[in-house]
């Protein structure tokens, strides 16, 4: 169960990082980087971003180097934090394939 304390630093988090994402990905056309969600741990050490990359090709890729600058994208965090959290969490990528999911679903239906 996630507490209150835990469910708006969540929100918070996903909110900033999807600004730096939207920011990175203005200069790679044709590439979209959405934060799906975040869950933070208890003791508010680990935060784990769920991102959903369009078009998913890119994805592994991507993925590789986003986890590859995890500590430059924590830094951002953090200088956009600043005055909310006292200690920023670590942060763990992971994909998010649910829309892939969805819409292999949806190609099974149509068959």
């Amino acid at each position: 169960m996630e507490s209150t304390r835990q469910a708006k630093i969540a929100r918070l988090l996903q909110k900033e990082l999807s600004e730096i994402f939207r920011q990175q990905t203005a200069k790679t056309h044709g590439v979209l980087v959405s934060v799906s969600a975040v869950r933070v741990t208890p003791d508010l050490s680990i935060a784990k971003a769920y991102l959903s990359i369009f078009p998913s090709e890119k994805s592994a890729e991507l993925m590789e180097s986003i986890n590859h600058s995890a500590k430059t994208i924590r830094y951002e965090l953090a200088q956009k934090v600043r005055f909310q959290l006292r200690k920023t969490p670590e942060l763990q990528f992971y994909l998010d394939d649910s829309l892939d999911y969805i819409e292999n679903i949806d190609n099974l239906l149509e068959k």
